[in-house]
């Protein structure tokens, strides 16, 4: 049907082009092992404001201006920006981009919020209603503790499946027509509850919502691990990782050593103390602009399924003892040549 490849995925007609992109980090990602695949790296956790919530809208907004530059695009002549972030009512979004004058989309996928703000982008442009379309998202550890777990002076100890909150943002430029890497296929998720109540294993509850979307992405468009020159998921951690490798060697399915998760690539898990690895909206879209973008640039890798996980829940459903649904959105991003 038209566009429509089986149940959950649909094939760009007119894919649309990552024009420009950026990255932004804080202090710990700056010493971990994509140190110097950022566009900007913050010593201050306060990115010069007066609180952790001001500092991640700070960040946001340094990451938007810097990929607009990049690709030689006023922010005025963006049609959409597609922006979300982990803080209740995504004000870390709204409140960076408040001043811009673009049509503004607020989304939250919590960790897979970048893969679905390119969706969305992507299908945008693809359908005729857009022509440049903004995807950008971030997070902050401090941030993030204060809403999700304690305030940090609490010193709470951390569970060894928990990740680490990346203080970070990624943004990514999408046009009609040019050169460069290309968004040509969307594979939206479902979401799946796989009955996890722990909050600190994050990785075990999104684990099953990426085996779902990836198996459901192979079975739309005939393809496999084979496929593809690397395959990412989005903040699985090293928990996440494994259950999801087990998942698919079960299936029969071999991963070829192509199979890399966001949450394990930013940090050094044996130096950094950041336990089963990094989280948050900021991992995988800083991890996509920093890393796999510049990589594709540079010819090593020419199709890559970028599969992003989150964890859709609340620090009120998890008082309340709630299981933890979660969500992955996967979008394949090919270069020519």
């Amino acid at each position: 049907m038209g566009k429509r490849l089986g149940k959950q995925t649909v094939a760009l007609k007119d894919p649309p082009v990552v024009r420009g992109w950026a990255a932004v980090g804080g202090k710990k990602e700056g010493e971990g092992p994509l140190r110097d695949c950022f566009d900007r790296l913050s010593e201050d956790p306060y990115f010069g404001e007066q609180s952790w919530e001001k500092a991640e809208s700070r960040m946001l907004r340094d990451c938007f201006t810097l990929a607009c530059d990049k690709a030689k695009l006023p922010p005025s002549e963006l049609d959409y920006i597609i922006s979300g972030d982990l803080l209740n009512q995504c004000i870390s979004s709204a409140f960076a981009m408040r001043d811009t004058s673009v049509s503004y989309f607020g989304t939250y996928g919590a960790c897979s919020t970048m893969a679905e703000a390119l969706s969305l982008g992507a299908m945008l442009i693809d359908g005729g209603f857009a022509s440049r379309v903004c995807a950008v998202t971030g997070s902050h550890f401090c941030s993030a503790e204060r809403q999700y777990r304690f305030p940090l002076e609490y010193g709470g100890v951390r569970a060894p499946t928990a990740q680490w909150t990346v203080t970070g943002a990624g943004a990514a430029i999408l046009a009609r027509g040019g050169e460069g890497p290309k968004l040509t296929q969307v594979t939206t998720g479902a979401i799946v509850d796989a009955g996890i109540t722990d909050a600190n294993n994050m990785g075990a509850a999104m684990a099953p919502a990426a085996y779902g979307t990836i198996k459901a992405h192979f079975a739309d468009t005939g393809r496999s691990f084979a496929d593809y020159d690397a395959v990412f998921t989005g903040d699985l951690g090293a928990v996440g990782h494994d259950i999801l490798q087990s998942l698919l060697e079960k299936d029969g399915i071999d991963t070829q050593l192509k199979y890399m998760d966001c949450g394990m690539l930013i940090y050094d898990r044996k130096t950094q103390g950041v336990n089963s690895g990094g989280s948050g909206c900021g991992c995988c879209a800083s991890v996509l602009a920093a890393h796999i973008l510049p990589a594709m640039e540079k010819g090593i890798w020419k199709r890559v399924l970028f599969a992003a996980t989150g964890a859709l829940m609340s620090p009120t459903s998890a008082q309340q003892g709630e299981s933890i649904p979660s969500i992955c959105h996967a979008v394949v991003i090919e270069r020519e040549g």
